[in-house]
């Protein structure tokens, strides 16, 4: 696209040339040719120089580096940018700016005098986000300008650099997760006792199991791949359920109770990837994340941009734990009906383990209070993270305007309002069918709550029935 010749001139440059304008247009009309003169001159001085800024073709390189690539809310990153002139000529003056989303921060501003030829210049500035998301930092800007400051040209680049702010994580305890009852061990044997004597007959090969594990006298039996079913690490693995439909959660802001569940989903997940066990990552949609080596770095990015849905209805999650078929299940729930908790204990098979873990959404509703949570001085863990472009909206101050109303309560001799316990009916349910159920409320730490969980020896249960009987989903007959 064709720019006009002026269109470099800065306010200083516009107005030199209209002061040349008319004071060669006076010195004409009255005579004085020195007038004239000097509205020429003042004419000629911002022309000229927009003539040589334009001639002058700098030929820039620029690399950008933010170490690191991703980081966790409330946390910081350090970006370098480094500028080369691989033209033959000097620069001039250069005005740089790096483009940045709003959420990270006002946009760093530079003035370099000037670049030699084959020189270069490294800029830094930190980067630091509330809002989790992932975000795209650049281009790089550069206005030309010239040693008068009458003319400024733009020029950008167009390399752009992803940067992933993902929900914060807390650490958990090690004793309440353990291959013991995950596969490994002494509970091995346990679980596998369970599961019958059809265990120890040999199956046929699924992609990812261990080439060390086929049976090669069934495999020629039966002209395929057949592994050994009794040494399988076949417990070795968990499917995390996150409930993220609007309906179910309160509150705004980093101290909503879905910012919470998704800062939740986000420790556990990491918790299970350190223990070792192979993880999955379904929505009450039915969305799921495959499990691999990089289950961690792969749910980190995938809560990182999570939204809260307009869905009601649980079925599509309930259907993918059930394909998962056996393993460690963990659920992050939001509000939880009786009916809901119902068919939810039914995802658990014979043998498998399962953990409910049920926010007291109605807890969320006083903002004095629910804020609390994310206050890691107080409450001995570092805050939840806000949702970057993604989650109920909120402005950077609603966490501290929450805590502010929390310490003026306290320190008012204000007692935390007594709220009856929505959770009661959904943790009696699943704790019939053989789950274990932890509750969470605005204000508990989620490592304080996770230590409700037995000891991993004692996490070994045998399979529950609802009321005495197996639970049959409605339409179906037992």
């Amino acid at each position: 696209m064709r720019t006009s010749f002026l269109a470099g001139l800065t306010t200083r440059g516009t107005s030199f040339l209209a002061a040349g304008i008319a004071a060669a247009l006076a010195g004409y009309l009255l005579g004085e040719r020195s007038l004239m003169c000097v509205g020429v001159a003042l004419i000629a001085l911002p022309l000229i120089t927009v003539f040589a800024t334009r001639r002058a073709h700098y030929r820039l390189t620029c690399a950008r580096l933010i170490s690191p690539p991703r980081i966790a809310a409330g946390g910081t990153a350090q970006v370098m940018l480094r500028l080369h002139n691989i033209s033959r000529l000097p620069t001039g003056l250069i005005l740089a700016e790096d483009a940045i989303p709003y959420a990270l921060g006002t946009r760093p501003r530079y003035v370099l005098d000037k670049i030699e030829r084959n020189g270069s210049r490294e800029l830094t500035y930190s980067l630091r986000s509330d809002l989790r998301g992932k975000f795209e930092v650049g281009p790089l800007q550069l206005r030309v300008a010239d040693s008068f400051g009458l003319v400024e040209i733009a020029r950008s680049f167009s390399g752009r650099t992803q940067f992933v702010v993902t929900p914060r994580v807390y650490p958990l305890s090690r004793s309440m997760i353990s291959r013991s009852w995950a596969g490994e061990g002494d509970g091995r044997s346990r679980l596998t006792a369970t599961a019958g004597e059809d265990d120890v007959i040999p199956r046929s090969y699924r992609d990812g199991d261990d080439m060390r594990r086929v049976h090669w006298r069934s495999t020629a039996r039966y002209g395929e791949l057949m592994v050994r079913r009794e040494e399988q690490r076949w417990r070795n693995r968990a499917t995390l359920l996150l409930d993220s439909r609007a309906s179910a959660h309160m509150g705004s802001g980093p101290s909503s109770s879905f910012e919470v569940a998704v800062s939740a989903a986000a420790s556990v997940g990491v918790h299970l990837a350190q223990e070792g066990l192979s993880g999955q990552l379904v929505t009450h949609e039915g969305a799921s994340l495959g499990s691999g080596m990089a289950f961690e770095d792969m749910l980190l990015d995938a809560l990182a941009v999570i939204k809260p849905s307009r869905e009601r209805d649980l079925s599509g999650g309930l259907k993918e734990l059930r394909i998962a078929g056996a393993g460690v299940i963990i659920a992050v729930m939001g509000r939880l009906s009786e009916s809901e908790a119902r068919h939810l204990a039914t995802c658990r098979n014979e043998g498998s383990q399962a953990i409910a873990l049920l926010l007291a959404v109605n807890t969320w509703a006083d903002p004095r209070w629910s804020s609390a949570f994310a206050d890691s001085g107080k409450a001995g863990a570092g805050p939840s993270a806000e949702p970057g472009q993604v989650g109920p909206a909120a402005n950077g101050h609603s966490h501290a305007n929450g805590q502010a109303l929390a310490d003026q309560a306290i320190a008012n001799g204000e007692r935390r309002p007594e709220r009856p316990d929505e959770t009661i009916p959904a943790a009696t349910v699943l704790r019939a069918a053989g789950w274990h159920v932890i509750r969470l409320e605005a204000g508990t730490p989620l490592a304080t709550s996770w230590q409700q969980l037995p000891r991993a020896a004692e996490m070994l249960v045998p399979a529950a029935t609802l009321g005495g009987h197996e639970y049959v989903e409605p339409g179906q007959t037992a």
